[in-house]
């Protein structure tokens, strides 16, 4: 009798399925906070807020011309806001936006009316004065090194002191002459400064301007290879430059893009009002770069969108128009902008933090 036993294979079911341990990395938030971590969805939502606590505290908001008037004064900033923020993403700052436009108003104006020639003369000559401050800017920035901060701010003197010595040499005083009776004026207004009646409403075509330019803004940066440009040049400049991104040519192409705006608005205001005081436009800059950062534009670069600024200069429209409407002192006005940029802000901040916590 034998005592040697056959091991039996071993047969082992397998174990029950349970919870798959995680470190994190790959777990799937909720849908509520990826939205929350977009950029624009905060400001969306403060500019919701702003609405509604306007539509209750100034009972003339809800009038369609009301709104109308609201969507024409965010529109002005919105168009200027758009390009500032393109360039606050590609990592830079232009602090001589605002007087720009009334370098580009001036240029059009006096050149047309002084030497006697069709508006539309000085409209071109002014898209290649401002296009040629964008340029200066963007290559004083490349070449020196120099923070943008710097560069236009010394535009930003430059500009505004060139802008009042050079009206008051020309026409001997610190506006511009009237220029309606000018050949071409009632072409370059119907581009410029038209309104439409839409349901008995006077609408202003910046309004419809504001909204072609937040759109191809946002297929640019979002479907082209320039709008991963910006993205990378305002990350990480020497990062880009390595992977073969066209560091210089981006980011002057950005500062050009902003003169581009200033001149687009600068004729609006010309056409709109006949004349231009060369004396305004300063403290603007500081409108479009607070509707940029307030829109998820980060000061630091690399990161935002378009859609964001669009959101934020409705804010900026909702707030100026609706201290009007709601018949409180006007001079309040800056106090509020800056409450209301703080909050945006902090609340950006909380939120970005909230969506991106584990």
């Amino acid at each position: 009798m034998s005592m040697t036993q056959h091991a039996e294979p071993a047969v082992t079911s397998p174990p029950a399925p349970g919870p798959k341990e995680s470190d994190g990395r790959t777990v799937e938030r909720p849908l509520a906070l990826r939205l929350l971590a977009r950029p624009e969805v905060g400001v969306f939502l403060g500019a919701a807020a702003v609405y509604v606590f306007f539509l209750i505290a100034a009972p003339p908001v809800r009038d369609g011309a009301s709104m109308a008037n609201i969507l024409y004064s965010s529109s002005t900033i919105g168009i200027m806001a758009l390009p500032v923020a393109l360039l606050m993403i590609g990592g830079e700052f232009d602090l001589s936006a605002g007087v720009a436009v009334i370098t580009s108003a001036l240029t059009a104006s006096m050149l047309s009316y002084q030497l006697t020639m069709n508006v539309w003369v000085g409209v071109i000559v002014a898209l290649l004065v401002s296009l040629g401050i964008g340029f200066l800017n963007g290559w004083m920035v490349v070449k020196t090194g120099l923070p943008s901060f710097l560069v236009t701010l010394g535009s930003f003197l430059i500009l505004q002191g060139v802008n009042l010595a050079v009206t008051k040499l020309v026409t001997g005083n610190v506006a511009t002459d009237d220029i309606s009776n000018m050949d071409g004026f009632g072409q370059a207004r119907k581009v410029f400064a038209t309104s439409f009646d839409i349901g008995g409403v006077d609408v202003k075509i910046t309004i419809f301007y504001w909204l072609v330019f937040a759109a191809i803004a946002t297929w640019v940066l979002l479907r082209t290879k320039y709008g991963n440009w910006i993205f990378a040049v305002g990350g990480n400049k020497d990062s880009a430059r390595a992977v073969g991104v066209p560091v210089a040519f981006t980011k002057i192409s950005l500062f050009m893009l902003v003169g581009f705006g200033a001149w687009f608005i600068g004729m609006h205001q010309l056409f709109t009002f006949n004349t231009v005081q060369s004396g305004e436009g300063v403290g603007q800059e500081l409108i479009y770069i607070s509707a940029a950062v307030i829109g998820g534009c980060l000061l630091t670069g690399g990161a935002g969108s378009a859609i964001g600024p669009v959101f934020g200069a409705f804010m900026f429209g909702m707030v100026q128009q609706g201290i009007v409407y709601a018949g409180w002192n006007p001079d309040w006005f800056k106090a509020f902008l800056g409450v209301m940029l703080l909050g945006a802000v902090l609340i950006n901040l909380w939120v970005q933090r909230t969506a991106t916590r584990r």
